[in-house]
């Protein structure tokens, strides 16, 4: 537990076989109560290699996308009595020595979700990613916050963690298909500002590794309109 709040960290992961074993290890904190990796109808070893190195799974009957992992993980996490959901990368792109950063505000400030930040002073971008994604990650916040009325430095982050009790707000509807690939992690930050919940940015690290052994599964132009539609969609009131 984390000054008395019961965290459930989330990996969503397909075919990680290469790097879940450092995930899970390095998730092998005194504060986590669970290390859960949502095994998203993985071809390879990656559920067999995440439980043996004692992290819960499970495993999704076919594939449906990152943003259906993650919806699994974080109602597992509400049912089974957990206060906070941390999510962080299947690919080791995170640092879990950082999610105290996460958790403090929600402990201390009664904060509802908290973004990490590779933009932020003190937060960090490393590793092989593309000058095209660099900046992308610059204009998707900016977007984000045009529509929602704050300014923003981090909207695609992954690397976040919220109170479980957002779950029971009917008005978050995350059970939508259309939010099964990447859309379902902006969807819910941009709900929980519109809804007047209170959110904040902490600076953190984004390492990517070499593209040779793969940074990213999100495929041009389909990848990139799931994380740009729920922008639309919300702010204009489209969908609930």
């Amino acid at each position: 537990m984390y000054n008395g709040k019961k965290v459930i960290v989330v990996a969503p992961a397909h075919n990680e076989e290469a790097k879940i074993d450092q995930v899970v290890r390095r998730c092998q904190l005194d504060f986590i109560d669970t290390m859960l990796v949502v095994d998203d109808c993985s071809t390879d070893r990656t559920a067999e290699v995440a439980r043996g190195y004692g992290a819960e799974v499970i495993t999704l009957s076919k594939r449906q996308g990152v943003g259906a992992a993650l919806r699994a993980g974080f109602y597992h996490g509400r049912d089974t009595g957990h206060d906070i959901a941390v999510i962080i990368a299947g690919n080791n792109k995170d640092n879990p020595e950082e999610i105290p950063r996460l958790l403090d505000p929600i402990c201390e400030e009664d904060v509802d979700l908290v973004m990490g930040s590779r933009h932020m002073a003190g937060g960090a971008l490393g590793g092989d990613m593309p000058i095209y994604r660099r900046l992308a990650t610059r204009l998707h916040p900016w977007l984000v916050g045009v529509f929602v009325g704050k300014k923003l430095t981090e909207s695609t982050n992954g690397f976040r963690a919220f109170k479980t009790s957002l779950l029971d707000d009917k008005r978050i509807d995350l059970n939508q298909s259309w939010l099964d690939a990447y859309g379902l992690e902006v969807y819910q930050l941009c709900k929980t500002i519109k809804l007047g919940y209170k959110h904040t940015e902490v600076p953190c690290t984004k390492i990517y590794p070499p593209r040779s052994i793969g940074y990213t599964k999100m495929k041009p132009i389909v990848g990139w309109w799931s994380i740009l539609r729920p922008i639309f969609l919300v702010g204009l009131g489209l969908r609930r």
